[in-house]
């Protein structure tokens, strides 16, 4: 790489569209937040003459502007598409955001994309949270780079920061973890510091100067040649190591010269292949001037190296009913099948739907099935519906920029699909099919909201419902035993940027609540009961006396109703009624006003009068009879207790079961995973998980992750349950 000569780009703002999957290249950037993703991106996009000199596109932005609440929070928030030009190749940038509350938004990108720049800072390194990208990856044989920006930090070293990632990313083979230039130096500055200006081609053997802002080439001297031999000759056997070439090793270590035309083009098959993994170095242009240091050579991996989409084995399809349906990869004549990676909202245009055509074309104007199954628990309806597509565009900064297809492997913007939501397949109308979803992770920082007044109240289910379309990775629950309704979130981040979204996009303005979770109570002991409902006022009365006794039941039994009246003092067709009265009291609670749960209410006595007594009367004697025996009896309340399973790395395993064990938790076990992780599982009262995916966070670094699941109701202790009254109280 370094020698090839490049078409002239094309015009800033020229829409790109191209007409065969081998002529596209999607790439995934992927990093910790403040890495430099966004400033790698306009920089390329600068080199490829997407955007003018100045880095701004004709609206006065930049080419990944894209979200008001990004530029309030000066951070991104979503997944952004960036296509540019070079060599006659169409590349699909995908910029994800780097905060862990966004990860859906990576993960979409990964759906999305056919390899994956890793975007590492030379003054901060590699953070947790990246590895466990990077592993993700190479679970799934996904081609990565890796670009080392922050060059110009006081104390930032590329060489130091390679050593560092093939630490981090190369625990199989660091060999395969290895740079391809080398950073050239300029003067010391009065601070003592020497800017980086340029790249030294450890296979071409060439210097490429960017100090004037754009990039020149030119033949190092004598007497810098011994500097970058031994890296270059490294890089040589790791190339040579990863080459199917089996004789190729052997032809080297017998002091033959390997041609660099036959090392470069070995060196792109194996990073295509997900075998070699090269580290780069990027830094954006000076003011004014056309070309970022590294771009140029950065552009030439993703078109020489990275995959087309040819290459990428296509995703699991199905008919909607389930039968298994093969496809060739990225088909361009195959059956249409799309997914809905992206859902945003524009005020102008409406639902726009970032799309990546995994077979066949879409073309503006045709009818499409748009399927969308298995996120009911996250408030998606299963949907099978035609819907007809609009027009379809590529993005330019705040721009939509029409195109007149999509062929199998590009990715386009496709405008008014209504019903389409994120992760939703697209397919022919005569042909429905349906495309295995990707996975998500589960939210689990609940927040709790109401609306902030009558009108809002009108618009807010139209406003969440529209957040739950765009956002698979946050779940909507209407909590019906606490009558809340939660909005489950990755964290603190994702919960504000829902908040306002619902404001800003949607013009529903809404109060956080305390979120409370679902108590129940039970009889600590045996009690009995007598309701007595008897009133006599003129014309037809009411008369109904029943005793009942209640005694306590193991945890998940619910509720049981024994009927042990002899002699008919109460008759036969009012006993239903009883059992009707009980059931309906004990859903309200006997005591705080939470459900009862896990007693046996028998009843054993009775008076019924041949005209007065009606079902309604022995429903209300029953109700009074449980209400009797409760204010007799000592009532535990009952707090729901999750298992909780954290996967964390082996450094933070005892703070994490400490931290587990100060919120009432009991652990039940571990067990050691690879990758030099803990599984560590623990049963914990959810009242004291609520914020434990940012105390997770914090406590980890970023780099564990739990789950969770409700196993039982248990009695909370005493002390416990009377704060809990207290707060209550103080609530009302």
């Amino acid at each position: 790489m370094g020698d090839k000569a490049h078409t002239h780009p094309g015009a800033a703002g020229r829409a790109v569209a191209a007409d065969h999957p081998a002529s596209v290249r999607n790439v995934v950037l992927v990093g910790h937040s403040g890495s430099g993703k966004t400033t790698l991106v306009e920089a390329l996009a600068l080199t490829a003459g997407a955007v003018n000199r100045a880095g701004r596109v004709e609206d006065g932005g930049t080419v990944s502007d894209h979200d008001d609440i990004e530029h309030r929070q000066q951070r991104s928030v979503q997944l952004s598409l960036v296509p540019v030009e070079w060599d006659g190749i169409k590349i699909n940038l995908l910029d994800t955001p780097g905060y862990a509350d966004f990860v859906g938004e990576l993960r979409a990108g990964l759906r999305a994309a056919d390899a994956a720049l890793f975007v590492v800072s030379a003054s901060d390194g590699v953070d947790g949270s990246t590895r466990m990208v990077w592993e993700e990856c190479a679970a799934v044989g996904m081609p990565r780079a890796i670009v080392v920006t922050h060059l110009e930090a006081a104390r930032a070293d590329f060489e130091e920061m390679t050593r560092v990632c093939a630490e981090a990313f190369g625990a199989d083979d660091p060999d395969a973890v290895l740079p391809l230039y080398l950073p050239l130096r300029g003067p010391q500055g009065p601070d003592g510091h020497a800017p980086v200006t340029g790249l030294t081609g450890l296979l071409s053997q060439k210097l490429y100067d960017y100090s004037t802002g754009e990039r020149k080439e030119s033949e190092p001297g004598e007497d810098e040649l011994p500097r970058i031999e031994e890296a270059r000759n490294r890089l040589i056997e790791g190339i040579i190591a990863e080459s199917e070439d089996e004789t190729l090793m052997d032809r080297y270590l017998g002091g033959e010269r390997i041609d660099v035309k036959t090392l470069i083009q070995d060196l792109e098959r194996a990073v295509a292949r997900g075998a070699f993994f090269p580290v780069l170095a990027a830094a954006p242009a000076a003011e004014g001037a056309r070309q970022g240091l590294g771009t140029v050579e950065l552009l030439e991996l993703v078109t020489g190296g990275f995959p087309t989409p040819l290459e990428r084995e296509a995703p699991r399809v199905t008919t909607v009913d389930g039968a298994p349906r093969e496809l060739k990869p990225s088909d361009p004549d195959g059956p249409l099948v799309a997914e809905v990676v992206k859902t945003a909202s524009d005020p102008y245009v409406g639902r726009v739907s970032l799309v990546r055509v995994f077979s066949g074309r879409l073309r503006p104007d045709e009818t499409v099935h748009v399927s969308g199954h298995g996120l009911a628990d996250r408030g998606h309806e299963d949907h099978d519906v035609d819907e007809r597509v609009g027009a379809l565009s590529t993005p330019f900064g705040k721009q939509q920029r029409p195109v007149t297809h999509a062929v199998a492997g590009d990715l386009v913007c496709v405008a008014k699909l209504n019903r389409a939501e994120t992760g939703d397949t697209l397919s022919a109308k005569d042909d429905p099919l349906l495309m295995e979803p990707w996975e998500m992770p589960d939210p689990l920082l609940p927040l709790a909201i109401q609306a902030h007044s009558k009108a809002d109240e009108d618009k807010l289910s139209q406003g969440l419902s529209r957040l739950a379309a765009e956002d698979p990775t946050m779940r909507l629950e209407q909590n019906q035993d606490t009558r809340q309704v939660v909005l489950w979130c990755l964290g603190e981040a994702h919960a504000d940027v829902a908040l306002e979204r619902l404001r800003s996009r949607y013009g529903v303005q809404v109060d956080v609540v305390p979120h409370r979770v679902s108590l129940r109570e039970t009889f600590a002991g045996r009690s009995a009961g007598r309701g007595r409902h008897v009133k006599q006022s003129g014309g037809h009365g009411q008369y109904a006396i029943c005793e009942i006794e209640v005694e306590p039941l193991p945890g998940g039994s619910g509720i049981e109703f024994v009927d042990k009246v002899v002699g008919g003092a109460v008759p036969r067709q009012f006993i239903p009624s009883v059992e009707k009265g009980v059931r309906a009291q004990a859903a309200k609670g006997v005591a705080a006003g939470h459900p009862l749960i896990d007693v046996r209410v028998t009843l054993l006595d009775g008076k019924a009068h041949s005209v007065d007594s009606s079902d309604a009367a022995f429903q209300t004697a029953g109700a009074l009879a449980l209400r009797e025996a409760a204010a007799d009896a000592k009532i535990h309340l009952l707090e729901p207790v999750a298992e909780v399973s954290v996967l964390v790395g082996d450094d933070y395993v005892g703070a994490v079961m400490s931290d587990l064990s100060g919120r009432r938790g009991r652990v039940l076990g571990t067990e050691q995973t690879a990758g030099g992780r803990t599984l560590v599982r623990a049963e914990v009262p959810e009242i004291e998980i609520g914020r434990y995916a940012v105390d997770l966070r914090s406590l980890s670094h970023g780099t564990a992750r739990f789950d969770r699941r409700y196993v039982r109701h248990e009695p909370m202790p005493p002390q416990v349950a009377e704060r809990l009254r207290q707060q209550e109280r103080e609530a009302s």
